[in-house]
């Protein structure tokens, strides 16, 4: 799997919106994450149709496509971040130019929806996207360190890196002008002990379902499962989507989960109840409470990369970045 060359200074960072569009956004919010990027050092230049709206607050297929095809063929830019989620990035896939975005390998990054373009892209070009913050992300105030760190290392940085557990996170409406955060320490939980390498597949678990049976699916293979969901889950929801993903995998490595949101009222008991269902994850390293999903912040990891997980000391290295 070839690694997209890393950002250096001054380098431009393209906006597109395979999902939602910016259209949601407020013009402050809008403006405050420009200039953060901006104040790391890099330029920020938006997709053509970026801001279009329909009646799913999307826009056509034909100029999501576009703006993704611009963004890959255009030599000046060097990473591609999405806007925010939403519901429909997978309307693109079979639409996609495969042997235009594989000739030039490049940063995609983004979560949740995101997940299907990221992990077809990964898939079927053959290099590293990544499941990491959305250009919309980098509006947050509080936490915002944590989340800009990560982003760093795995976009600047050549060495392999470690994935460190947050000091504190939180479950709320960031986004919200004057939303009163709440903020609690942060414990990476153990569900089954043990050390495994592998590759990396995952991120949104009802979105990486979509791609099964279609030609956007991985092999799943020697796989180092991450796993997430968003406030709509249901414990019974989240236990047949895993079910799923585990039936389709030809190996799994390990398993990490990411934190639920408090809305899907999945407790402790609730998910060691799934877990224990499943006598392979009795058999490989399980993670979870993990700081990758829908709370906040979130970490950086690469789709198609490689990690070393060891779960007893609650420890997760990148080893292909």
């Amino acid at each position: 799997m070839r690694t997209p060359q890393k950002l250096q200074p001054d380098d431009e960072i393209r906006i597109v919106a395979p999902s939602c569009s910016a259209s949601i956004l407020s013009n402050a919010g809008i403006e405050s994450a420009k200039a953060r990027l901006e104040n790391l050092g890099f330029q920020v230049t938006f997709g053509k149709h970026l801001f279009e709206d329909d009646l799913q607050h999307s826009s056509s297929i034909e100029h999501r496509v576009e703006d993704i095809h611009a963004a890959f063929a255009d030599s000046q830019v060097k990473a591609i971040l999405t806007v925010i989620g939403g519901f429909n990035s997978n309307e693109l896939l079979p639409y996609l130019d495969y042997d235009l975005i594989s000739r030039n390998p490049k940063i995609f990054c983004g979560y949740s929806d995101i997940t299907a373009i990221a992990t077809a892209i990964a898939a079927r070009c053959n290099f590293v996207t990544y499941s990491g913050p959305h250009f919309s992300s980098f509006q947050m105030e509080k936490g915002q360190a944590y989340q800009t760190s990560s982003f760093l290392r795995a976009f600047t940085q050549e060495a392999p890196y470690p994935l460190i557990a947050s000091a504190e996170w939180s479950d709320d409406a960031w986004y919200l002008e004057g939303a009163n955060r709440h903020f609690e320490r942060t414990e990476w939980k153990t569900y089954n002990e043990g050390t495994a390498e592998g590759t990396i597949w995952g991120g949104n678990l009802c979105t990486l379902n979509l791609l099964q049976g279609t030609p956007y699916m991985p092999e799943l293979m020697d796989a180092v499962l991450f796993v997430e969901d968003d406030y709509m889950v249901t414990p019974e929801l989240f236990a047949r989507d895993l079910t799923s993903l585990l039936q389709a995998a030809q190996s799994v490595k390990a398993l990490i989960i990411g934190r639920f949101q408090r809305e899907s009222n999945m407790s402790k008991q609730q998910l060691h109840f799934i877990l224990d269902k499943h006598p392979i994850l009795k058999t490989i390293p399980v993670l979870y409470n993990v700081d990758f999903g829908h709370t906040q912040p979130i970490f950086t990891f690469p789709i198609g990369g490689t990690g070393t997980i060891n779960t007893q000391e609650k420890t997760i290295y990148i080893t292909n970045t």
